[in-house]
């Protein structure tokens, strides 16, 4: 189970440190364009599940093919080097539009990483809707 935030500096080479917490339970992730401005960092069994879901779904209707599209069209396996370092490609730091201050946030089943600036606009608006949200929540 992955919680907390984390602040990082994104290095000039691309690569991000992961949390030792967060890295020590796997020593291989997927990347991927995440939803709503982050990218997605899975360990590779979680991955492996999220997808198993998404291949369930029916392939006649467009959104289930956008979705596994959008996945994994874009997705790499990465593993962290000795100092816990993950290397994320280009064109998912310009899709997140990454910067030299990042976040790591847990999200449970996976991490996201998120441009700092853009994650604080992100959690504040979230704040501004967090009783509504939770109202609306239903899990059945």
């Amino acid at each position: 189970m992955f919680i907390g935030k984390y602040y990082h500096t994104l290095e000039s080479q691309g690569r991000v440190s992961l949390p030792k917490k967060m890295r020590d339970q796997s020593d291989t992730w997927v990347v991927t364009r995440g939803l709503d401005g982050g990218l997605f960092l899975y360990p590779l069994n979680a991955f492996e599940s999220e997808i198993s879901k998404l291949q369930e779904s029916s392939v006649t209707k467009k959104n289930n093919r956008d979705l596994v599209r959008i996945f994994s069209n874009e997705a790499v396996e990465v593993s962290p080097d000795k100092q816990g370092r993950v290397a994320l490609p280009d064109y998912l730091i310009e899709f997140a539009g990454l910067g030299k201050d990042i976040v790591v946030v847990g999200s449970i089943s996976k991490v996201e990483l998120w441009d700092m600036k853009r994650y604080h606009a992100y959690a504040a608006e979230l704040e501004n809707q967090a009783e509504e949200i939770a109202e609306k929540y239903d899990a059945e």
